[in-house]
């Protein structure tokens, strides 16, 4: 695909993904940290079901992305937002705070499944596409020192869920119905739909 997009995510498991599928792309970043504050605010609203909270952070993602490539005036191109968020019954468990949340989050995962979302979206000139992967994964027993030996490997931090599959959190899961990808945080069937849509566009 000779396409090339902006990714919007600071993600290195996103640009792995998107390198594995070939596709072309160059980063826009979005403030995510203080001092100057995010500029995508990801709490959850209250009484936000998971769907509509991963749907709503992903596409606020995109706008913001776009305003972003107008104000500095550059080159206009489809711009990749994508958000995951890990979800037990409507309970999200999002990135966690510290070591102590992680292990909190990790506790709750064990033996259990839970859902994995991952809403990805694609914005240029006034249009907008977006689709949601839906998978399910399940993880054995975790013990006491299972868990404070993962949250100790710093694989925790920065992830939904307090965990990583394609790390060491790959051992604890025996089985996932859905999508790898989507699980590492970009579905590329999905993604690859989307980007095929916005390539017809052009050529029509």
């Amino acid at each position: 695909m000779n396409q090339r997009i902006y990714l919007a995510s600071r993600s290195a498991r996103r640009r792995e993904l998107l390198r594995q599928i070939g596709v072309g792309f160059e980063m826009l970043v979005l403030r995510e940290n203080p001092p100057r504050g995010a500029d995508i605010d990801e709490t959850p609203h209250r009484g936000e079901s998971a769907d509509s909270y991963v749907r709503r952070v992903c596409l606020e993602k995109a706008h913001c992305a776009w305003q972003r490539i107008e104000q500095r005036r550059l080159p206009h191109m489809p711009v990749l937002t994508a958000d995951t968020t890990v979800c037990i019954g409507e309970d999200i468990l999002g990135k966690p705070d510290d070591a102590q949340d992680a292990a909190r989050m990790l506790r709750r995962l064990s033996g259990a499944e839970h859902r994995v979302l991952s809403a990805i979206a694609i914005i240029s000139e006034g249009r907008l596409e977006s689709a949601v992967s839906e998978s399910l994964v399940r993880f054995c027993e975790l013990s006491e020192t299972a868990i404070r030996s993962y949250v100790e490997s710093g694989e925790s931090m920065g992830k939904a869920g307090a965990y990583g599959i394609q790390g060491r959190a790959a051992a604890f899961i025996p089985s996932l119905h859905g999508s790898y990808s989507g699980v590492m945080g970009l579905p590329l069937f999905e993604t690859m739909q989307l980007l095929d849509k916005f390539k017809e566009a052009v050529s029509d």
